[in-house]
């Protein structure tokens, strides 16, 4: 008797774990396994926490743009320094291959892939297949003849060179305008509601209205070191500064702010389809920093601190400059670079993030605007605003941050806000991405953070 009550006990128990059919709520997800999200690679991680933006002490400037508020704000990843030459190249090079194969795909169809292998799904459009390699010296004269087609004309040629032609490399994405969908006097718009649909429920707007694609030209404006500095021989750094091997740890400038975009947007497309791959889950997506976000990171942890080492000088104890910026009347040198210098040169602040002062300023994700202080929430707050191609000037202004190599120690200063329009490009701007933290905190218990049905 005695093995008999074990023996039932035991497959009651079995029995009561692994079926969920007992009328209780076990939610959609059964034997699911923890979710940790890994550190991505080069990034650092900035813990949520509160802190006074803005000016701290006097308004030197007494611009009264910047006042003290305080803020709290999420937790995320953030690149530890500038995007480099040679990073961005890998998405350049990867608009150039996938148009390249997309053109060879017409006359060889190897180079697409048109239909799921394991369901017969025809893909409309066809995917690129990767798998396969560009020869570039092939003797097939249609392919030969694709390939021709992106280079540079040949009457455009220097020394006859063959070189892709960089007013080609254009990428295209998509992007959803979920402020537009939220704000409920857009979706009650006329305009928008009768754009598809005549016959659609009233207040509900078809969802292409919200679904944007953007075409982007990659390719930096590496004639920016001229005309930002027309009087000054830069005609070296404008040949040679993205492509060289010298300079594949400079930080990439020429890029605008739509530009910076594209990139945040391919290189999230890039980690979820690698996650798909591998049956994982998609990551929160790549973004440029909220001028709060780059602002709580570039503090530290530190209060109140007027530069991203915390102390108010712009020397350390031992006499040496700690950031790339213009020192004194005009000593460029005086910090040890003229322009712009490797990424990581100089120490990094107290969360191991370089270059929040100096080198390059950096592109955020906020729209300028001068009371934005005053009117954004003290949670998470940001201020934008898509601008479109007619709109006035005034209204493409985006927050930049962080001084470069060309500014005096004002603008390196963590509290200081500038802006630049974001459809141009200059020398002496560059960008670095965020991701959202997926959670409350790192270090949190995953068994406890991440609920287990078993």
């Amino acid at each position: 008797m005695k093995k008999v009550l074990v023996i039932s006990l035991i497959t009651l128990f079995l029995v009561s774990c692994g079926n969920s059919n007992t009328g209780e709520l076990v939610g959609t997800r059964k034997n699911s396994k923890l979710f940790y999200q890994p550190d991505p690679y080069g990034m650092v991680f900035v813990p949520m926490g509160s802190y006074t933006m803005g000016v701290g002490g006097e308004d030197r400037a007494s611009g009264y743009l910047a006042p003290a508020k305080t803020i709290s704000v999420a937790s995320f990843f953030m690149d530890e320094t500038e995007i480099t030459n040679n990073e961005y190249r890998e998405f350049v090079y990867w608009v150039r291959d996938s148009l390249i194969r997309q053109a060879i795909g017409e006359v060889n169809p190897e180079f697409l892939i048109s239909e799921n292998p394991k369901t017969g799904e025809q893909y409309d459009p066809p995917y690129i297949n990767w798998d396969v390699k560009i020869d570039w010296d092939t003797d097939d004269q249609t392919v030969r003849d694709a390939i021709a087609s992106y280079y540079i004309p040949e009457g455009e040629r220097y020394w006859g060179r063959k070189e892709i032609d960089a007013r080609k490399l254009n990428y295209v994405y998509y992007w959803i305008d979920l402020h537009a969908a939220a704000h409920k006097d857009f979706r009650d718009d006329a305009d928008y509601r009768n754009a598809s649909f005549a016959n659609r429920p009233q207040g509900m707007t078809d969802r292409s209205v919200y679904v944007h694609n953007e075409t982007i030209n990659v390719y930096p404006d590496t004639l920016a070191w001229i005309h930002d500095y027309a009087y000054t021989l830069n005609d070296p750094l404008t040949e040679l500064y993205f492509w060289h091997v010298a300079y594949d740890n400079y930080p990439v400038v020429g890029v605008n702010w739509n530009q910076a975009r594209a990139f945040c947007a391919w290189r999230t497309e890039k980690l979820n389809r690698y996650m798909h791959s591998k049956k994982g889950f998609a990551l929160s997506e790549y973004r440029l920093p909220t001028e709060f976000e780059w602002e709580w990171a570039a503090r530290g942890g530190h209060t109140l601190n007027p530069y991203p080492w915390g102390g108010p000088y712009t020397r350390n104890e031992k006499g040496c400059l700690a950031a790339n910026f213009k020192p004194l009347r005009g000593n460029y040198i005086a910090d040890g670079g003229l322009t712009t210098v490797v990424v990581g040169h100089y120490p990094a602040n107290d969360w191991g993030l370089y270059d929040m002062a100096g080198n390059v300023a950096e592109w955020t994700l906020s729209a300028y605007d001068p009371l934005s202080y005053n009117f954004t929430w003290d949670m998470n707050p940001n201020y934008t605003y898509n601008a479109e191609a007619d709109d006035d000037p005034i209204m493409k202004r985006k927050v930049i941050r962080g001084g470069s190599w060309k500014d005096i120690a004002y603008y390196t200063q963590v509290s200081t806000r500038s802006y630049e329009y974001q459809d141009s490009a200059k020398c002496y701007i560059g960008f670095r991405c965020v991701r959202p933290y997926l959670g409350r905190n790192k270090g949190d218990d995953p068994s406890k953070s991440s609920r287990v049905y078993r």
